[in-house]
């Protein structure tokens, strides 16, 4: 039993005509005839009932027919979805990013891929940096939005592209402000900063962005003052709403908007916040080169 076969008993069951059925397959009549008995006795049933005047399907053929014309028709479309895999038009684009992409580069590029390739599907994995690069150089994940190690090189076997660079801001409990805790000035103090317990992601979860926040600390002429941890960007700022402390956080977290919680600049140079594009080195799916290129500078 074979493609062939099923396509013979497709064009006879479709125009109930061996004559008509031959012409449309491009072959003869008597070795479609043969081509149809041997697939019946295979079978072990009949699928046509033959007169001389009509053919018929059988039982059997009438039922078989919906499930051979659905095997043929996926079998017909497989050399076209190959075409669009290879072209990166289908197929699927695996993706993680650290929680504050999600206010900043991620739904923006999210957004212009899938109106690129409405095809692929985007399967989107949350994870901190730390767990991001290792999966990337497993070849777990096509590419992950991450932030970047500053203490250390990227592992050797991913490539990396910059996506974004902005200042942190600080998130404050908006109960402070009203209280004269902090001042109602537009920016907020080096004195002030120092002074408030802080809220920040775990050195061993965020090295990168740890370090970024406690350097500027220490640029100030002081130490951090952590009140609290947590893994969530979200958790971070919830935490800030219920007057635990003060956050320092990227500025794009401002589209995250909270009750309780007021973002204000911080006075003087404010640190700035790496984002980018990390994925393995080597064959690349061809629905990330298509990423790729979406993220590709100018």
């Amino acid at each position: 039993m074979d493609v062939r076969q099923f396509r013979h008993f497709a064009a006879v069951a479709e125009t109930l005509h061996f004559g008509r059925a031959a012409e449309r397959l491009r072959m003869t009549q008597p070795p479609l005839s043969q081509s149809i008995l041997a697939l019946e006795k295979e079978l072990g049933a009949p699928l046509f009932v033959r007169t001389k005047r009509n053919v018929r399907l059988t039982p059997l053929g009438e039922q078989w027919l919906p499930q051979v014309q659905a095997a043929l028709a996926a079998l017909d479309a497989l050399p076209g979805a190959a075409r669009r895999m290879r072209d990166g038009r289908s197929g699927f684009l695996a993706l993680s990013f650290v929680s504050t992409a999600d206010y900043s580069v991620l739904p923006s590029l999210v957004r212009r891929y899938s109106q690129a390739y409405p095809e692929v599907e985007i399967r989107l994995f949350e994870a901190t940096s730390d767990v991001q690069l290792p999966a990337l150089v497993e070849g777990e994940r096509h590419a992950g939005i991450v932030i970047p190690p500053t203490d250390q090189p990227l592992p050797p076997a991913l490539a990396y592209r910059r996506l974004l660079r902005e200042p942190l801001v600080a998130a404050v409990p908006s109960a402070w402000i009203d209280e004269g805790r902090i001042g109602s000035d537009a920016v907020l103090s080096a004195e002030e900063l120092l002074a408030s317990p802080l809220i920040l992601f775990p050195k061993h979860v965020a090295p990168a962005f740890h370090d970024l926040v406690t350097g500027h600390y220490r640029a100030l002429g002081g130490d951090a003052r952590i009140a609290q941890e947590a893994i969530q960007m979200q958790t971070i700022i919830s935490l800030v709403s219920s007057g635990l402390g003060i956050a320092l956080v990227p500025a794009s977290l401002r589209n995250l908007a909270r009750t309780g919680v007021t973002y204000v600049p911080l006075a003087g140079t404010a640190p700035e916040l790496e984002t980018g594009l990390a994925w393995r080195k080597g064959e690349i799916s061809p629905t990330l080169a298509n990423f790729l290129k979406l993220t590709e500078p100018g």
